[in-house]
């Protein structure tokens, strides 16, 4: 018998009716003859509540018990889940993650999966009973208390599952019928993509696409899990996560993604010697702060020179202090930062094999008069931040350039 897990996010769980819809997809897989094992996240809006709780006490705010309140939305859900199933007919059993267990580090709000106990799952499958597993959860490993795994985390506690028990498919749930080649409430004419690289969606996920957490799809590609992308709502076939295939490469470009979460900081005048990124980015490091775009620039006396890197907005006050708090280590006049803008990002194998598609790509944002402030460039991306303003306007013109409408 295939097994298959099932993920339904937020969005597909958001009322009652949903959560009926939800388990006729459970039933119907089940009426196929799959042994199906179910992850859920808290009903849509719940963990945004929960935070909002939690964060009333903001001066002496416990990480663990922090951990602990926020979790409590996705218990809910499998239980509503688990209860919907049997009035159905189908045994289900609601299961948090320490009670399988999924055993993770102890980094509370950004914990990583160490590994997962499979034999209750099976267990359960045995009996013919639908284990329905909470998603965004563990427990620690040496302290023993619950921890969570980030925004988006049961996208990567399904596909950890998926992999332990080495599913033939891991299907996730949400509000959307698949993969874009852009947004849709943007990009009329944007196409669903049937197939993608774990490759092109990890870009996807990492510059702005809000489908799926990045982890999930890091782990995904690593341990080669079958992934598909679909509605909750329609239920027909969404977009499948697959390895490189070589027609795939005959695209050019297969979507466009923005971010409007970047924002810039240049450090003004610094001395041009040895060592002074390192200077830069270890104290971010050291405070888990992502840098994405660098751009260095030089001077006309070849003394100094300007430095300017984005972060996001989230960590733009924190990114501030720490350089202020360094000011004289690092060697800089002044800070100059920049949070009305947006990262427009085109993706695509092709890009590895064919040569003239920055220059594609840049001819059509000047014929609009559009700006790029800074430039980045992987083997199958390219990103320009550009003003907030026009973000519409370019991510509209390039899916059209790259004829992808």
């Amino acid at each position: 018998m295939s097994i298959i897990v099932q993920k339904f996010g937020g969005t597909s769980l958001g009322d009652i009716d949903k959560i009926k819809r939800a388990c006729s997809l459970i039933s119907r897989e089940c009426e196929k003859g799959s042994q199906v094992v179910v992850l859920a996240s808290a009903i849509a809006g719940e963990t945004d509540k929960l935070i909002k709780l939690a964060t009333q006490f903001e001066a002496k705010r416990s990480p663990e018990e922090y951990d602990v309140i926020v979790s409590t939305g996705e218990q809910v859900s499998i239980g509503l889940i688990s209860m919907c199933l049997n009035q159905m007919g189908i045994k289900a059993k609601s299961l948090l993650g320490w009670q399988i267990p999924i055993v993770c580090d102890d980094n509370n709000s950004e914990a990583k999966i160490i590994e997962i106990n499979k034999n209750l799952i099976f267990d359960l499958l045995k009996q013919n009973i639908v284990p329905i597993i909470a998603g965004f959860q563990g427990i620690g490993l040496k302290k023993k208390r619950i921890v969570t795994l980030g925004r988006g985390g049961s996208d990567t506690s399904a596909v950890a599952i998926a992999a332990s028990i080495k599913a033939d498919r891991c299907d996730i749930y949400t509000d959307v019928d698949g993969v874009y080649t852009s947004d849709p409430r943007i990009v009329k004419k944007a196409k669903k993509i049937d197939r993608i690289s774990y490759e092109e969606m990890l870009e996807f996920s990492s510059l702005g696409a809000k489908i799926l957490q990045t982890r999930s799809v890091e782990m995904a590609m690593r341990n080669n899990v079958k992934v598909q992308v679909l509605s909750s709502t329609s239920g027909k076939a969404g977009t499948m996560l697959v390895e490189e295939e070589k027609g795939m490469e005959k695209a050019l470009v297969s979507g466009i993604t923005h971010s409007k979460e970047e924002c810039n900081i240049t450090l003004i005048n610094l001395q041009d010697r040895p060592g002074v990124a390192a200077k830069i980015f270890t104290s971010l490091s050291d405070s888990n702060i992502n840098v994405d775009m660098i751009v260095q620039t030089g001077s006309e006396n070849k003394k100094n020179i300007n430095f300017t890197f984005t972060v996001s907005n989230a960590d733009l006050k924190q990114s501030l202090s720490l350089m202020n708090k360094n000011k004289d280590n690092i060697g800089f006049e002044r800070i100059i930062t920049n949070s009305k803008l947006a990262k427009i990002s085109i993706i695509g194998l092709g890009m590895r094999t064919h040569s003239g598609i920055a220059k594609k790509m840049f001819s059509a944002l000047a014929s609009k008069n559009i700006n790029i402030h800074v430039i980045s460039t992987s083997e199958i991306k390219i990103s320009v931040l550009i003003d907030e303003e026009y973000a519409e306007l370019a991510i509209k013109t390039l899916h059209s350039a790259f004829e992808l409408d």
